[in-house]
């Protein structure tokens, strides 16, 4: 009997699970003769098992727990600058200013001995940001820690390529250098919109990467040196069912669901940046709007919380309970609380997306921080508001870094959407009023740049990004990289 050839794939986190197993991409593979092994946490390998598992889909834990008593102990302070370097130094011939709010994270929270190399390692950012051939020399430093934590597994099942969901900024960067050094044919898939231009150079010399669009692909080229020919377009599989509308709860169900009014217009808030900036400003701004009757449409607000929002963090936990407070206050705003699998996937598991889906397709109006919702929103044809209410000093404490929302509007993602048109930005309460009623009043407003800017963003808008990059991923196998 032939052996199947078989595909590793690291999905660690909940978005990545959803590229995978809610898309057709790993069924795709499978329906061409491959085996795949996912590689999840620990906690989740019999409960995906038990959803997804069959003969040529098999589930093993990422010992994830080896990974971070290996990076504790083994050269930790080396191995911490090392991705830190990784992480903001592409080159500046791409937009930077995502990676440069995350220096002066680092630098505001780093303590102690940390502290004291900060400003060595900006000054080594600034040769990584002008010079390839530091940037290269860097991704090789990075290939001295590789502990052998898979050995067996590679052993095992004897893999053909290796696909992660990220190029390495989480711990799976220790078994793509595993991998490399073993010869396989190694690489990631672009899952969030905004990495190539948040995460820097690759953990290893890798071989190949599928991207949402020729924007990311440019991001990919210019700033972190790949080459052209290894960066395959591939779009974003995680969104088929978004045109496919697969996902999609009937309008009566998800209304009766939250105990939403069907005759009052429906806005929606999906929080946003919270590590950097609190949200109940905004909250609160919608919330007045309608409790005090100043839009002329009858309305009501439905707030989706943030993952961090669930986080041990006094500040996060403690904006959640002020937001719970103000929905409990008043009939006509609502709250939705993601769901969660095991493990610390958070709440971006992808056992929520009939949520999502449904809160996005039957708002009237769509309010969020510069998410990556609004792309997603866009492709339901949605109106559009990005609601940046600074709080004054943030989040008000001398250890907590704090990041104003009218200074991330320089971020590139965020840069594009405003520069698209595909929505408004409304920085005070007058402007966003103005924004509400406008777009309640005539919804097709900016219909057209919406349009435009998903067809930017994510290449393909018939829902078949998983068949192009299960179909790019298989052509790796047979020797190809483009």
């Amino acid at each position: 009997m032939e052996t199947k050839q078989t595909i590793f794939i690291v999905a660690d986190h909940g978005l990545a699970i959803i590229y995978f197993l809610q898309s057709q991409v790993v069924s795709r593979l499978i329906e061409a003769g491959k085996r795949i092994v996912l590689l999840t946490q620990d906690v989740l390998v019999d409960q995906l098992q038990e959803k997804f598992g069959q003969p040529t889909l098999i589930v093993e834990g990422l010992r994830y727990h080896r990974c971070d008593q290996y990076a504790r102990s083994y050269q930790f302070r080396q191995q911490w600058w090392l991705n830190f370097l990784r992480r903001v130094g592409t080159s500046d011939k791409i937009n930077t200013e995502a990676m440069d709010s995350y220096i002066r994270q680092v630098e505001f929270e780093t303590r102690g001995k940390q502290r004291l190399l900060m400003g060595a390692a900006k000054q080594m950012v600034k040769l990584l940001r002008k010079s390839e051939s530091a940037r290269k020399r860097l991704i090789q430093k990075q290939m001295r820690y590789i502990p052998g934590i898979y050995t067996d597994l590679f052993e095992k099942y004897n893999p053909s390529l290796l696909v992660s969901s990220t190029y390495g900024w989480r711990y799976d960067r220790y078994i793509m250098r595993e991998a490399i050094q073993r010869g396989i044919k190694t690489g990631t898939v672009i899952v969030g919109w905004d990495n190539p231009s948040s995460y820097g150079i690759p953990c290893a010399p890798l071989d190949f990467v599928n991207c949402w669009s020729d924007i990311q692909k440019n991001e990919l080229v210019d700033g972190s040196d790949w080459e052209p020919s290894s960066v395959n377009v591939g779009g974003i599989p995680s969104y088929d069912n978004y045109f496919n509308g697969s996902w999609l709860i009937p309008r009566e169900e998800y209304f009766t669901k939250h105990r939403l009014d069907p005759e009052r217009k429906l806005i929606s808030y999906a929080c946003s940046f919270v590590t950097f900036a609190p949200n109940f400003r905004n909250v609160d701004t919608l919330a007045k709007l309608i409790i005090e009757d100043k839009l002329k449409e009858p309305s009501q607000l439905l707030v989706r919380l943030h993952p961090n929002h669930y986080l041990d963090d006094p500040f996060f936990s403690g904006e959640r309970e002020k937001i719970t407070a103000l929905v409990n206050s008043h009939p006509h705003i609502h709250l939705v609380e993601p769901a969660a699998l095991a493990g610390d996937l958070g709440n971006y598991s992808g056992e929520d997306m009939d949520e999502k889906t449904s809160m996005m397709a039957y708002s009237d109006v769509f309010t969020t921080v510069y998410s990556t919702m609004c792309v997603e929103c866009a492709i339901h044809d949605r109106p559009i508001i990005s609601v940046v209410l600074d709080t004054p000093g943030g989040w008000n404490h001398p250890n907590k870094f704090s990041l104003a929302l009218t200074e991330i509007d320089r971020w590139p993602t965020h840069s594009r959407f405003i520069k698209s048109g595909a929505g408004r930005i409304a920085a005070d309460e007058i402007t966003l009023c103005q924004h509400l009623e406008n777009y309640l009043n005539e919804p097709s407003l900016d219909r057209d740049a919406r349009r435009q800017f998903v067809q930017n963003e994510i290449t393909y808008t018939d829902g078949t990004a998983s068949v192009h990059t299960a179909n790019y991923l298989l052509s790796l196998l047979e020797g190809g990289l483009g």
